[in-house]
């Protein structure tokens, strides 16, 4: 059985709750274990948390759910780069997948609303990722 550590994003939280739940789901589809999930405040936080999780000897893979928000700046553009390069840094360092289920930047609350399947997504990456790499 591949465990897994979930690490959800509150910001935007009537998204992320819905990506997580669909994770969850998909964690229980494949026969994978949520061994523990970090809330952290957004997107930026990810890298740290999914970091810690990583090195944990009892967790195969990361999962990271987030969702970043177009508004009038391109801080959504700085906070998805900064998050996704992070948190590739995190897979390769702890050789651990790490898989990116941050819905943006770049779209409107609609269009990361119709995304919260990438939460179940991240999950089954992470899976397959374990397995082919095993």
């Amino acid at each position: 059985m591949v465990t897994l550590g979930l690490v959800v994003a509150q910001f935007n939280r009537a998204i992320t709750e819905q990506m997580e739940e669909l994770a969850r789901e998909a964690a229980a589809d494949r026969g994978a274990e949520i061994a523990d999930t970090l809330a952290v405040p957004g997107a930026y936080d990810t890298p740290l948390a999914a970091d810690r999780l990583a090195r944990r000897d009892d967790i195969d893979a990361v999962a990271v759910l987030g969702c970043i928000i177009t508004g009038e700046t391109s801080h959504d553009e700085v906070i998805g780069n900064a998050a996704a390069r992070k948190l590739t840094d995190v897979s390769i360092a702890r050789d651990t997948p790490v898989t990116l289920g941050i819905a943006g930047p770049g779209m409107s609350a609609d269009q990361a609303r119709a995304r919260t399947d990438m939460g179940a997504h991240a999950v089954t990456g992470a899976v397959d990722l374990v397995e082919e790499l095993q």
